[in-house]
């Protein structure tokens, strides 16, 4: 079982043991005992980084296994891992914005089902409910940018195995992705299409400065 770190810690540099090191089809797979490293899934891309000095270029979840992709072996025992943060700081923003979109539509009466939180593509997904006005993009985003500006705490608990992460008093949801540790570290949130479909809403955003 690996440790995540990232479940209680922003840090993007720590140290952790290599405890296998393998060849499959070709390529290089690090177990470690703990990491910083993200994995895929949940819709937010994995991290990548470095495990000493190979390249991690990929990680992924195998059961209660973290799989670090790499671009070289490494030797068992100790290791400095570090993730890439830049690539970390936008999923991260990204990911905290699509929980803010899917409350604040949610508010409105729509019911989020579903979300990607990648880069370009980033969407939240709602069932529309009869009757039931589409949120205009404006005040949409009027509405987000006054959450962010109140810079509410991230609030995250892990509890028999299951992670919810919410802001300040507003409402937790299940979450095993990262987030911003308080509203204001999102920037802006753009509003690039709404669009509705045989009773789907589908808000597309992106983040800005």
């Amino acid at each position: 079982m690996t440790e995540r770190l990232y479940f209680r810690s922003d840090e993007t540099v720590a140290t952790a043991c290599v405890t296998r090191c393998v060849e499959e089809n070709g390529q290089w797979i690090a177990i470690l005992d703990r990491t910083l490293f993200h994995p895929q899934g949940g819709g937010q891309p994995g991290d990548t980084g470095w495990i000493a000095t190979s390249r991690v270029l990929q990680a992924l979840q195998d059961g209660d296994e973290i799989r670090h992709l790499i671009d070289a072996p490494v030797a068992t025992g100790d290791a400095v891992i570090r993730v890439d943060a830049e690539r970390r700081s936008l999923h991260t923003r990204l990911h905290s914005a699509g929980h803010l979109i899917g409350y604040v539509v949610q508010t409105l009466g729509h019911r989020p089902v579903k979300a990607h939180h990648w880069p370009g593509e980033s969407k939240v997904s709602f069932q529309t409910e009869p009757g039931v006005a589409l949120p205009d993009a404006d005040a949409l985003a009027a509405s987000l940018a006054k959450l962010i500006a109140a810079g509410m705490p991230r609030v995250a608990e892990l509890n028999d195995g299951v992670r919810t992460v919410g802001f300040g008093q507003l409402p937790a949801y299940p979450c095993g992705g990262t987030h911003v540790a308080r509203l204001s570290d999102i920037g802006t949130v753009r509003i690039t299409a709404i669009k509705e479909k045989k009773g789907q809403l589908t808000v597309s955003y992106d983040v800005g400065d």
